[in-house]
């Protein structure tokens, strides 16, 4: 599903003066434009039901109607994060009873994060994982553990991937990237400072950048090409990331088969030749 709003955050500052009007109170009053008909959009904006047709188009919609259902879409997830609360953890709980709500809290994250992702977007992530010729990732503590997954699995069909464990290491890989790379950055707040430099340098060298992030602005994604995002439904006493985790491992692993389907016949090939069994000589 296309995110309306990110859209339009992402195309505004290139939006003409009525264009950006329109956007302005559509990101003001999301809601109350979702239940909006183009001739009510257009009074409110003091536009044109034209020039709403244009600005919808130029932000990968077919027209209004598809435009206004993403909006509705976007609003009715919002409302789940709301509704869906599951309780946290408490000490008096008991070992079935945290099972039942750790559990329940990682479906209900991996189905939210699913309901957030832009198919598009996943798309163009893969091509350019494709046609990148370095592809590096940036994380640091439980985002590294979700990085480095993303390496061992990238590398087992020999798409070579740079990661590296202490974050200086990992700053010195950004400063060497060049356009023709591209760098994942994964901060589940899309606040961590270590990582929002390495993010910053990553552009500096005009590379582009995909960021793997909590739903909602960040100082991360603002400063990424491609934005993807998991759901922000964590526990209050988050000691570690737990259902963040789970999502982004999620995430990962549809970024890694979309891109073995782009290329099935070559992936199965690598993949098979590159099988390490169990109990046989490695030599053989």
């Amino acid at each position: 599903m296309k995110i309306a709003t990110i859209r339009l955050k992402e195309y505004i500052d290139q939006a003409s003066t009525t264009e950006q009007g329109i956007i302005s109170y559509i990101l003001k009053y999301p809601e109350e434009a979702s239940k909006l008909t183009i001739y009510q959009l257009a009074e409110q904006t003091f536009s044109s039901p034209s020039s709403i047709i244009r600005l919808c188009k130029k932000n990968g919609f077919t027209g209004y109607k598809e435009f206004s259902k993403s909006l509705v879409y976007e609003q009715a997830v919002r409302k789940n994060y709301k509704n869906k609360k599951i309780a946290d953890v408490t000490q008096a709980d008991s070992v079935k009873e945290v099972i039942d709500k750790v559990t329940n809290k990682n479906i209900l994250s991996l189905e939210e994060t699913a309901s957030l992702l832009d198919y598009d977007v996943i798309g163009d992530c893969v091509e350019l994982i494709h046609d990148c010729e370095k592809l590096v990732l940036f994380g640091i503590g439980a985002s590294l553990i979700v990085a480095k997954d993303a390496q061992l699995k990238f590398t087992r069909i020999n798409k070579m991937v740079y990661v590296a464990e202490d974050w200086h290491t990992q700053l010195l890989m950004a400063r060497n990237m060049t356009s023709n790379d591209i760098g994942i950055v994964i901060s589940y707040s899309g606040e961590t400072q270590e990582m929002v430099q390495c993010a910053k340098t990553v552009k500096e060298n005009q590379a582009r950048l995909i960021s793997i992030t909590k739903y909602g602005n960040s100082t991360i994604s603002e400063l990424t090409d491609y934005k993807l995002f998991v759901a922000a439904n964590e526990y209050a006493f988050r000691s570690g990331a737990m259902s963040s985790r789970i999502s982004q491992l999620n995430l990962v692993d549809i970024l890694y088969t979309s891109y073995v389907n782009m290329q099935y016949e070559k992936s199965i090939k690598i993949l098979e030749k590159n099988q390490i069994r169990k109990g046989s000589n490695p030599n053989d």
